[in-house]
């Protein structure tokens, strides 16, 4: 184990913005992955978003730019980092404009949903590193503003949301177009077949530096289960919220206009809170996100939009306020919590209607969760078993779901069709840059 960022041959620019940071020792990954990426070898990560991966590629990506210039014409770059969302995409750029605030590279962060003109511009100028969603970036080079023949650097961040959101083809093109002589990296949290296959195809020799959690998300969160009338879960969040141990709350709920009604409450009810979601302005989304970063307020209020695209230390509890209907959803929204080997609490509210969810998740978890008691408690489902805050029903194996309560969820949450993941599905935010 490396034990210090000293012993990792990193420049001395880079040395000062980490001391600015406060970085002191290097997380597992980031000893493991920074000493070959350095010496130009291809990666292949297998770590979860909060063991520092983020630096693990962007300190070597900014030490090998920076160690040799290069002209670059109109729509070229010289390293592109390929995120499946526009918030992971926005906090990618702003590790390495942080990262990089000593060295005079360029840099930007391209996804679509609002006019390309500032993009446009700045691809004019040839860049050393584009973040990019996958969707704009197809676009941009379809338009011919864009060129990927001088890419030295290609880095596939998250490949296996990338697939689960059904970026496959887009990734292909991009990886098509890119030159065969190259640095490659690929990250992913889990390793499914699909993309083991896309590893082997991308990948030449690579180092494999992998990160295995001691425990699960899930195993290492404390999870309760409130019972409550769907009438009763304004007054019961607020009555949590009066203890002063959930210090920065991340708070679900399944609709949009659900968040705002949820942040509107508390603020009224003198909690400081913010909502986040879909139909917010990429300003006001960014807005809302540095005050909860920052402790302006102590509740962030989220849709499904923020289960994976949030990456903020220090959320010591995850409270869903409405069950999701899928189960995958639960496990991603809690995992928000227990970052980088700390402790974290997951809430879950459930009323009547809710009750089949609350079979799927403990199902798919494997985990039955601990029944609280608390004063808007109402009569459970048939056949559960209510014990104290302090018990558990962890024996009691989960009621699977019966075939009748499963076709009515998916009667009553039918999806409506998907939209084009990448292009035009999200907001963007302008363009950033650093300059040493």
């Amino acid at each position: 184990m490396t034990h210090s960022f000293a012993t990792l041959d990193l420049v001395e620019p880079l040395q000062r913005a980490l001391r600015a940071e406060n970085y002191e020792r290097p997380t597992p990954i980031q000893a493991q992955a920074i000493p070959p990426l350095l010496a130009g070898r291809d990666l292949l990560g297998i770590a979860q978003t909060g063991t520092g991966k983020t630096a693990a590629f962007a300190l070597p990506i900014l030490q090998r730019l920076s160690a040799q210039r290069v002209a670059l014409r109109r729509g070229q770059m010289r390293a592109l980092v390929l995120s499946p969302t526009r918030e992971l995409a926005i906090q990618i750029d702003d590790s390495f404009r942080r990262y990089g605030r000593h060295l005079a590279l360029r840099s930007a962060v391209i996804f679509g949903g609002v006019g390309q003109g500032p993009q446009v511009e700045a691809l004019a100028r040839g860049l050393d590193i584009v973040v990019a969603t996958p969707g704009r970036l197809l676009d941009l080079v379809e338009q011919r503003h864009l060129r990927l023949d001088q890419v030295e650097i290609f880095v596939l961040d998250e490949a296996d949301r990338m697939l689960d959101m059904g970026f496959i083809h887009d990734i292909k093109r991009v990886i098509a177009a890119l030159p065969q002589q190259r640095q490659s990296l690929f990250f992913s949290a889990t390793m499914p077949e699909a993309a083991a296959r896309l590893a082997g195809g991308m990948l030449k020799d690579p180092v494999r530096a992998a990160i295995t959690p001691q425990a699960t998300p899930v195993e290492r969160i404390e999870q309760r289960v409130y019972f409550v009338d769907q009438s009763n879960k304004r007054a019961l969040l607020a009555d949590l919220l009066k203890d002063r141990a959930i210090a920065r709350a991340l708070v679900f709920t399944r609709t949009k206009h659900g968040a705002n009604r949820v942040a509107e409450q508390l603020t009224k009810g003198g909690i400081g809170a913010e909502a986040i979601h879909g139909n917010k302005s990429q300003a006001a989304r960014q807005r809302a996100l540095a005050n909860f970063r920052d402790g302006k307020a102590r509740v962030l209020v989220a849709t499904d939009i923020a289960a994976r695209g949030i990456d903020i230390d220090g959320i010591t509890h995850v409270i869903n306020y409405e069950l999701p209907n899928l189960p995958e959803s639960y496990v991603h929204r809690i995992g928000r919590t227990a970052r980088a080997g700390a402790a974290g609490s997951a809430i879950a509210f459930c009323d009547a209607s809710e009750r089949g969810f609350l079979r799927d998740i403990e199902t798919l978890t494997r985990q039955s969760l601990v029944v609280a008691e608390h004063r808007f408690a109402v009569a459970q489902a048939r056949g559960s078993q209510a014990v104290p805050p302090n018990g558990s029903r962890a024996n009691r194996p989960p009621a699977a779901p019966g075939r009748h309560d499963q076709q009515k969820r998916r009667r009553r949450h039918r999806p409506g069709p998907k939209p084009r993941p990448g292009a035009g599905a999200e907001p963007s935010r302008a363009l950033s840059g650093f300059q040493g």
